[in-house]
């Protein structure tokens, strides 16, 4: 084919089928921008809502399988209880843990453009009565927890899997006797890097997957 020839048949192509053209990069526009990929609330008051994100290097949204697994274990000691959600990102966790019915919920992420987009989760569930957001660094964010004297039934967090955070922010949690005695604490990380061990606190089971694991912990005091 000919120069002229490729030229006619792209024009022709796009007389005959312009709209559906159209109507096709709208979508795969839409998919791409914030606030559009699929998640949704598994379960719970809030259950089949979808719920933005923001994907990028800085943020990672769990995975359904592994929120799911996650809730699964959980689900008994969600009524109620007092949630943290560290590194928030989309505020997912936080919101699944209010649907599945958790009386309070603090969520800590530094990111404006995160802060914006969990505001509009929380709105959209309409869960955001019982959210406390903190549009602050997470170290920073802990020591006011602690001035505050706020205690946790349950703590996530889901730190850049690069930044080496796990360490510190784990011990200032339990510095600032952020959790209670019976509470437990949820790191996602990188199943490359293994999670340090931090004094005061003993690993209760892991759930590795391919390229992340869940590693729950708990007060040393809480064994005994």
């Amino acid at each position: 084919m000919v120069r002229g020839e490729k030229f006619g048949a792209v024009a022709g192509f796009l007389l005959c089928f312009g709209n559906e053209f159209d109507i096709l990069m709208a979508y795969v526009k839409k998919k791409g921008r914030m606030g559009e990929k699929d998640m949704r609330v598994i379960a719970g008051s809030a259950k089949g809502h979808k719920l933005q994100t923001i994907e990028g290097l800085d943020t990672r949204p769990t995975t359904d399988r592994i929120k799911e697994t996650l809730f699964n274990i959980l689900a008994f000691s969600l009524p109620e209880c007092v949630f943290l959600d560290l590194f928030s990102g989309s505020g997912a966790i936080a919101i699944e843990a209010l649907s599945r019915g958790a009386a309070k919920a603090v969520l800590v992420e530094q990111s404006a453009a995160c802060q914006s987009v969990i505001a509009q989760n929380l709105q959209h569930t309409k869960l955001q009565e019982k959210a406390i957001c903190l549009q602050m660094e997470v170290c920073a964010a802990l020591e006011r927890l602690t001035k505050e004297k706020m205690r946790f039934d349950m703590i996530y967090m889901d730190p850049p899997y690069t930044a080496g955070l796990e360490e510190v922010v784990l011990q200032k949690i339990v510095a600032g006797n952020l959790l209670q005695p019976d509470g437990v604490l949820i790191v996602e990380h990188s199943a490359k890097i293994a999670l340090p061990d931090v004094a005061g606190l003993f690993v209760e089971r892991e759930k590795k997957y391919k390229t992340t694991v869940l590693t729950f912990l708990r007060l040393e005091e809480s064994a005994t």
